[in-house]
């Protein structure tokens, strides 16, 4: 039997989902984690992939004028050859980069959803991320800034994308990361991180639509006005959050997150271990 989304946990979700959606930290870990501390049940893979576009609202909105850029100069550029800017490649960038989390992403839908919560894999992912983190920092040159992304930048922090499938992994710290190593500055890996992620986060927000309202066991099941007033508060968090971690890793290494995300990983081991909450 599916359980009913109460308010509290509708609200209290979505602004997890706001927090944690663009720090390198794993929004879909932490609201797995959250929903079982707090609630003793998993909210659902449908219910985090419908909130998450809020959070990509968020980033059309903080983003707004690079997206306009972008598209028009795509758009120029396909009619008239000599107007293919570094904007007209991005275009191009994100949508081959789109790709691999695509097909990846609807061939193993099912397991997502079910195996790929259990919460040990979480507590997992959390730790060997913090360690990719500190090589990426460690070993990174940081010295190309975003006008110097290529299609091979585009398609590796593609492929790294995909990892954030796995709850635990974090979106924009796998794609981050990969650029970290590629040698790009930490804001421009962040700020390409963010573009990359509207068309596969909107695709799998709007994908999931009809199974969050009918979860068939895989999670609680909110109202529509639950998940939009869930969603309309993951805008707003998120917004914030995206100004803050721009700044913030403009001046700061990922390793900070990485602390955190061992402490978070070894916390929730612990618990597992002595009983105090279920892995699936």
């Amino acid at each position: 039997m599916t359980d009913t989304m109460t308010w509290t946990q509708s609200i209290v979700l979505g602004a997890i989902q706001g927090l944690t959606e663009f720090l390198p930290i794993s929004s879909s870990g932490h609201l797995r984690i959250a929903s079982e501390l707090m609630f003793g049940e998993d909210a659902g893979a449908s219910f985090t992939a419908v909130t998450q576009l809020g959070t990509e609202a968020a980033v059309l909105v903080f983003f707004a004028r690079d997206i306009v850029r972008i598209i028009t100069a795509w758009f120029r550029g396909l009619r008239h050859a000599d107007e293919r800017n570094l904007d007209y490649r991005i275009g191009w960038y994100v949508i081959f980069a789109t790709i691999p989390i695509g097909l990846i992403g609807y061939l193993f839908k099912d397991e997502i959803r079910t195996t790929g919560r259990n919460l040990w894999l979480v507590a997992i992912m959390l730790i060997v991320f913090a360690g990719v983190f500190w090589l990426a920092e460690r070993y990174g040159q940081k010295q190309r800034s975003l006008d110097q992304l290529t299609l091979r930048d585009g398609l590796i922090m593609g492929g790294a994308q995909c990892l954030a499938l796995i709850p635990g992994v974090s979106r924009s710290g796998a794609t981050a990361s990969a650029g970290l190593f590629l040698g790009l500055e930490r804001e421009a890996a962040f700020r390409f991180s963010f573009l990359l992620a509207i068309p596969a986060v909107t695709a799998s927000g709007l994908f999931s639509l009809p199974d969050a309202f009918n979860p068939s066991g895989e999670g609680m099941e909110a109202s529509g006005s639950q998940l939009l007033v869930a969603t309309l508060i993951a805008f707003v968090v998120g917004y914030a959050a995206i100004a803050w971690l721009l700044k913030f890793v403009s001046d700061h290494s990922m390793n900070w997150f990485g602390a955190y995300r061992v402490i978070l990983g070894m916390t929730v081991i612990i618990l597992l271990s002595t009983g105090v909450i279920s892995a699936t």
